[in-house]
């Protein structure tokens, strides 16, 4: 930054015979402030750019501006290409993702390790958002499972404004050792990106659900809920991150809530490192199955 800085005002200061006014009529732009930010704009980095910006209109004010309508002239040609592309492409295009594969270790209802598998699918259009996921987590000693853990989720936004959508959302889940063989739900609701920047972002949804499941003692139930979620993701730096996933079902019998906590480090191109730590409690569980379940995963993440 300093070095930027030093040579934003060393190009503002080269002496010129001619006034300020007519050296400035056509708006010309020091060749090296010109360079540093036709190279910002060739990398496509729009904070590298902002700095351009910002330090170019107070070392050299006489051509800030047409530094800032340079800026803003690329960024709306950005924006205009980026909806071309959403708009011409089909539904199967576009979708964006990872898949994760590891080991984990569970306590709780089941002390065992094994191997799991998680896909989370997202595609981003002018006004809908679909993300969808599956998971599975598989244990078996002897020819006898010892855990058995299947989940499967679409959820569609529809975006009203930049930080405001609606939500849906249908899911399916399979746990025995949980206490229950099978667990549909679905939800509709309202949903908001409180925080909103490169390095950190907040979404909450909130919304009424219905739940049916079959328990593992043979009782089955259909009731209405209330389910919240939290999506919290903090980019530390390019190689680093933190994400923290919390969701609550709320309702008169056995209420869930389950949250994970995830640190994820890059390796090499796509591929990055994950520790997460899982935790799902069930407020009123089957005779035999105990409350909470923690899940501890060591996975290697490929993103595409």
């Amino acid at each position: 930054m300093p070095l930027l800085l030093a040579a934003l005002l060393t190009a503002a200061v080269v002496p010129d015979d001619k006034p300020a006014q007519a050296r400035w009529s056509d708006q010309a732009i020091p060749e090296s402030i010109r360079a540093m930010l036709d190279a910002a704009l060739a990398g496509g980095n729009d904070g590298e750019i902002n700095t351009i910006v910002k330090l170019a209109r107070t070392a050299d004010p006489a051509s800030g501006d047409a530094v800032l309508k340079i800026a803003q002239d690329w960024r709306a040609d950005r924006e205009k290409q980026r909806r071309a592309v959403i708009m011409d492409a089909g539904f199967l295009h576009l979708w964006r993702g990872r898949l994760e594969v590891g080991g984990f270790l569970t306590t709780g209802n089941s002390d065992t390790s094994g191997l799991s598998a998680v896909a989370d699918l997202s595609r981003e259009g002018l006004r809908w958002r679909h993300k969808l996921r599956g998971q599975i987590d598989y244990q078996s000693n002897l020819g006898v499972t010892t855990r058995e853990h299947y989940m499967a989720s679409y959820e569609p936004n529809f975006k009203i404004d930049d930080r405001a959508y609606v939500y849906g959302q249908a899911q399916y889940e399979s746990d025995r050792f949980l206490g229950f063989y099978d667990r549909a739900s679905a939800s509709v609701g309202a949903g908001y990106s409180a925080i909103k920047s490169p390095s950190l972002t907040l979404d909450l949804e909130l919304g009424p659900a219905f739940r049916y499941t079959n328990f593992t003692d043979a009782n089955r139930t259909s009731e209405l809920a209330t389910r919240g979620s939290l999506d919290v993701a903090w980019r530390i730096t390019n190689a680093l991150s933190v994400r923290e996933t919390a969701s609550a079902y709320v309702q008169r019998v056995n209420s869930t809530i389950s949250t994970k906590t995830a640190l994820n480090a890059k390796l090499l191109g796509p591929l990055s490192a994950q520790l997460s730590y899982n935790v799902q409690y069930e407020s009123d569980p089957p005779l035999g199955s105990v409350s909470t379940d923690t899940t501890t995963r060591a996975s290697l993440v490929y993103a595409f």
